[in-house]
């Protein structure tokens, strides 16, 4: 599996409302494995809008079991996964770490059953597809970034998207 295999997404959409739920369905897809800064909400906002969290409430009547797998820590995707009403995986180490195999583990759901949706090709979709999951790129909300982030990763994802 070469670079672009790795981070390589299955799906590209412009924001959350976007996903093709229907089709996911389709697919056997009812596992939602959620980044949660710059894919939910910009970096480090606590603030969770309205329409944001009634798409959770839509999501969840539609059938879906969301989850926030996230890097963050703790008390951040606590607050965050409970105004939700989701499960949460903190501290996930992404790409390297077990948060999404600990995310179905949790939730009892099967890879083939699971989507990963993020902002990130060097976190998200890298762990994602490393395990083989099905992955969806969310493009990432315009905010203020942790540092790594802003100065290596955007501008390594910048030039590897144009080989996508």
């Amino acid at each position: 599996m070469g670079l672009l295999d790795i981070v390589r997404p299955n799906l590209q959409v412009n924001n959350l409302r976007e996903i093709p739920l229907s089709i996911l369905k389709e697919q056997g897809i009812v596992y939602l494995l959620f980044d949660l800064d710059n894919t939910i909400v910009p970096y480090n906002d606590p603030n969770i809008p309205a329409d944001i969290i009634a798409w959770f409430q839509e999501i969840k009547a539609a059938g879906f079991f969301p989850c926030l797998v996230s890097n963050n820590h703790g008390p951040r995707v606590e607050d965050a996964a409970g105004k939700l009403g989701i499960p949460f995986i903190c501290d996930a180490k992404k790409p390297w770490g077990d948060g999404f195999r600990r995310a179905i583990a949790m939730l009892g759901a099967e890879k083939e059953q699971t989507a990963i949706v993020g902002d990130q090709l060097l976190t998200d979709m890298a762990g994602g597809n490393k395990d083989r999951f099905f992955t969806i790129l969310v493009e990432p909300m315009k905010s203020k970034e942790y540092w790594f982030t802003t100065h290596f990763s955007r501008r390594v994802e910048k030039i590897l998207k144009k080989f996508l």
